[in-house]
């Protein structure tokens, strides 16, 4: 994607391309440790907490285009178990690759006159800038395909009890003895049956006792 703001070299996310050249098939290797930006991840599900060290290892090379970036970036991540909310670390390694393209060729490698003309084609590409390229949005884009949408702490967890909240792989034999509802309304009528069977009971001994008495 194109961008107008002019890059800073001093941020570790941007790297400089001028030791490799414009010379095809020229290769060079990188490393380097970052801390991680904020949001690097899927926000409120699972993610890179900000400010913890990520390594990244990279393999630039030069082509007649741009520069082909190949990399692989490893860090934790944490988020919470989307059945029993307990929480949840992720070692990570999401792999990537992207064309960064000189701003002064097309996408077969021939250099044009006005770069920028096709507006739609540049925003599906994104550019080396005054010899350095920002590798933010394709790290990015990386680590949230290489995150699972759904955390688990474990692949058979059983989640919470659905009556009390209990988390059900503490205590497997956890349960809670149910009274089917369609009976029970019968239950309450037969408590109310025998009541009245009682009290009818009762109004007839009172009556055999009186015509005794009698």
């Amino acid at each position: 994607m194109a961008s107008n703001a002019r890059l800073d070299h001093r941020n570790p996310l941007v790297f400089d391309t001028h030791e490799l050249g414009r010379r095809p098939g020229a290769l060079q290797r990188l490393t380097r440790e970052i801390d991680a930006p904020g949001d690097l991840g899927i926000p409120g599900v699972i993610e890179v907490p900000e400010g913890t060290p990520v390594e990244l290892g990279l393999r630039l090379e030069s082509v007649m285009e741009g520069v082909l970036v190949t990399g692989t970036a490893r860090a934790t991540a944490k988020g919470e178990c989307v059945r029993c909310l307990e929480p949840v670390g992720l070692e990570l390694d999401a792999d990537f690759q992207e064309m960064f393209s000189y701003p002064d060729a097309d996408d077969r490698g021939r250099v044009i006159a006005e770069p920028g003309d096709d507006a739609e084609d540049d925003e599906d590409r994104l550019f080396i800038e005054d010899g350095l390229f920002d590798l933010e949005p394709v790290l990015r884009d990386a680590v949230v395909l290489a995150l699972p949408m759904q955390p688990v702490c474990q692949e058979d967890c059983p989640g919470l009890c659905s009556e009390c909240g209990a988390r059900l792989a503490d205590d497997p034999e956890h349960h809670h003895d149910a009274v089917d509802i369609r009976w029970a309304a019968l239950q309450g009528l037969a408590g109310t049956t025998t009541d009245g069977e009682k009290d009818e009971m009762s109004g007839a001994e009172a009556g055999v006792d009186e015509k005794q008495e009698k």
